[in-house]
This record gives C-alpha cells, sequence and structure tokens, in this order.
C-alpha cells in the first residue's frame, strides 16, 4: 500500500500502523466474514482487543481525540476495507451509530453506552431510511408521541446496518411540536419492548443488515437526543464527520484489487511475455495506480479539513466520497479484466472486491444525489 507517499503527522501514522496490524489479523477470517450477516466472533474479537473502535467516540469516554477525528477514522477504514468489509463496517458504525449520543445525547446515557461503544461492548446503530423512502428522508413516516415523561415511537425502518446485531438504534422520527411536524432523533434500547428485527434484504456484498419495525416502543423522554426538531442537524453532523471515511473504505479496497491485478500479472506470462507487458494492460494498470492515488490525495485533504470543522467542509468529504467510491468501480473493473477468468471466480479475494466496491456508491449519498447538491453549491459559489 502507498498511503506513505501522504505526509500524515505522526498521531496517525501510528494509528495506521496499528490498523494495518489489525487488518492483517482478521485477513484470515475475511472469506468468512465478508459473506456473513450477523456479527462474525472472530473478527469482532480482534478488532476489540487492539482498542481501534476507541477512535469513534471522544477522549472523554475513553476515545483517543477530544472529539471525533474523521482523519483517524477515515484511515483506519482505508487499512481495514484493505483486508475486509465485514471489520470495515463493524469499526465505522460504532462511530457512525452513536454520533448523535455525542453530540447532543444527556451526560447520563453518554455514560452509559458510548465507553462501551469505544470498547465494542456494546453495539450501535443508525435507523434513518425506510421501505419506501431512501435519499428523501423528510419523507419518512416513523411517528414520535410525548406521552407525559415517555416517548412513543411507531414506525418501519429498513435496510439497516447492524440490525439484529445492535445494542442500540438511533432513530429519526417525526413529531408534533404546536401545529407542525419537526424531525428529531430518539435512542432506542434494542431490548425494548415492541422493537422486532426482521432480515428481509441482503445485497450483492453480504452485509449486517435488517428492517427495525417499532410497534409502541416507549422509551423514557431523556432519550432524546438533542432538542425536539433538531433532528436533521444532527444527522448532517454525522454526515459531515463521517461520509469521507467512505472514500477511505474504496481506497482500500481499490488498492487491494490493483495489489492483486499486479501479482497476478506480473507473474503469468500469455504469448511468451509476462502479462503486465502485453497489449493495453500496462496502461489499466498505471491508470488505475493513478487514479488511486489522485482519489488519496483528495480523501486524506477532505479528512484533514473535516477534523479541524466538519460543516465547514462537507462539501470537499462530498467530493472526496463520490470521487473515491466512483474510483473504486472503475479500478476493481479493471482488475478483474486484466485477472480474466481468475477475476470471476466465485470465491476469489478479487470477486469479493467487486461485489464490496458496488453498494459504496450508493450508501451515505448516492453518487447522484451528492453531485445534484455539489452543482448547486458550484453554482452558488460562481454567481457569487
Amino acid at each position: 500500500m502507498s498511503e506513505e507517499l501522504f505526509e500524515l503527522p505522526q498521531k496517525y501514522r501510528t494509528i495506521v500502523d496499528e490498523a494495518r496490524k489489525v487488518a492483517q489479523q482478521v485477513a484470515a477470517y475475511a472469506p468468512r466474514a465478508d459473506e456473513a450477516d450477523h456479527f462474525d466472533p472472530d473478527v469482532r474479537r480482534v478488532l476489540s482487543e487492539s482498542d481501534l473502535c476507541s477512535v469513534t467516540v471522544p477522549a472523554q469516554f475513553g476515545g483517543r481525540f477530544p472529539e471525533v477525528d474523521s482523519l483517524a477514522v477515515t484511515v483506519v477504514r482505508e487499512q481495514l476495507a484493505y483486508e475486509s468489509s465485514h471489520a470495515d463496517s463493524m469499526f465505522c458504525m460504532q462511530g457512525i451509530g452513536s454520533y448523535a449520543l455525542t453530540k447532543a445525547g444527556n451526560l447520563a446515557l453518554q455514560e452509559k453506552w458510548l465507553p462501551a461503544v469505544g470498547k465494542l461492548e456494546a453495539i450501535a446503530a443508525l435507523a434513518l431510511t425506510e421501505p419506501d423512502v431512501g435519499s428523501d428522508l423528510r419523507a419518512i413516516t416513523t411517528m414520535i408521541e410525548v406521552q407525559g415523561d415517555s416517548l412513543r415511537i411507531n414506525g418501519h425502518k429498513s435496510f439497516i446496518t447492524n440490525a439484529g446485531d445492535a445494542d442500540f438504534y438511533t432513530i429519526l422520527g417525526k413529531e408534533k411540536v404546536g401545529d407542525e411536524f419537526v424531525y428529531s432523533l430518539v435512542l432506542v434500547p434494542a431490548t425494548t419492548p415492541g422493537l422486532t428485527v426482521t432480515h428481509p434484504h441482503q445485497i450483492i456484498a453480504p452485509h449486517v443488515l435488517g428492517d427495525v419495525i417499532l410497534k409502541d416502543v416507549v422509551v423514557p423522554s431523556d432519550h432524546r437526543l438533542g432538542e425536539a426538531g433538531k433532528g436533521f442537524g444532527i444527522v448532517l453532523a454525522t454526515l459531515s464527520t463521517f461520509r469521507v471515511s467512505v472514500a477511505g473504505a474504496a481506497i482500500g479496497i481499490a488498492q487491494a484489487a490493483l495489489d492483486e491485478a499486479t501479482k497476478h500479472a506480473a507473474g503469468r506470462e500469455q504469448f511468451g511475455v509476462p502479462l503486465a507487458r502485453l497489449g493495453g494492460i500496462p496502461a489499466q494498470l498505471a491508470t488505475s495506480w493513478a487514479e488511486i492515488e489522485m482519489a488519496r490525495a483528495l480523501t486524506y485533504r477532505a479528512a484533514a479539513a473535516s477534523a479541524r470543522d466538519a460543516r465547514a467542509s462537507l462539501y470537499l468529504s462530498s467530493l472526496a466520497k463520490v470521487g473515491a467510491t466512483e474510483m473504486a468501480g472503475r479500478v476493481v473493473d479493471r482488475c478483474v479484466q486484466i485477472m480474466g477468468r481468475f477475476g470471476i471466480a466465485r470465491g476469489s479475494k478479487i470477486e469479493r472486491l467487486y461485489r464490496e466496491a458496488r453498494p459504496l456508491r450508493i450508501y451515505e449519498g448516492a453518487t447522484e444525489v451528492i453531485y445534484d447538491s455539489l452543482a448547486k453549491q458550484l453554482v452558488q459559489r460562481v454567481a457569487g
């Protein structure tokens, strides 16, 4: 891997080295874990013993940095995704699922859950989308009703990462305040009566995924995260901090694919010459290398900016996310082509990487949705 070409400060270099060692440890379990629809116990054990997940919570609750640091999360994801998307997802969802609690929860809830999240003793999940609602979150139908000192929740969340294995869910819903409906976030422990999980879907790259159904679920009113009506602002803060880390995962997958294809092309001869010197393959390899390095440079820049001010640099995180995930799709596809029949053999690493690269262009903001937002920002900038 070649992230050493980018001058990371030493505190991040240390985390990169730790993450690489963990990635090498989980590599042996990746063929099984990356096909699993529940947490793999060996990957969880290795991650837990490493203390890497402490990066996903603030220092006050056992983390490495005063606040969750986007660059630290991004470089860890790059290393983990290189070997195992299961390990990458297990790691990143600790931050994504708990960030609303970090930013807006009351101290009692934070002290109960965040230290456990950082030690991987409690699994976090963020539940936004619904069966009929994806990018347009304002169309959600999940309802939150105030009843004395409690909140009653009814709704159906769909395609939720960690569903079934999570210990708590951060739920986005609507509640009525005065004459209007506003959007709020509520923390719901997985053991709360009325909360059930089903598994009606599985994606092309198997994933811990399910639907969360809430039927007359009741939690104390202090489980609301932030004030009523502040839900979207907290969701945006989560995206601002973690969206760029998707680019890190994409780079890890693309780098792993290129390394596999390069080894294959250098060691296999056709027509009396190494495949790496035959026809258009040298250009495919070199183009892929160049695209990975360009994506890495933008991603690290965006992640460093996000670590300083996540909201102000969301446009950079969005650019890095679409740039790196689209790049990964191109690079992995080229690598499959270079490896020929070995690239499409079911169960091979390159075939697994091919399936794992595709969902990255959809989750945490589909490419087209992000492009639309970026175009509007660009017009505003040029128009002054």
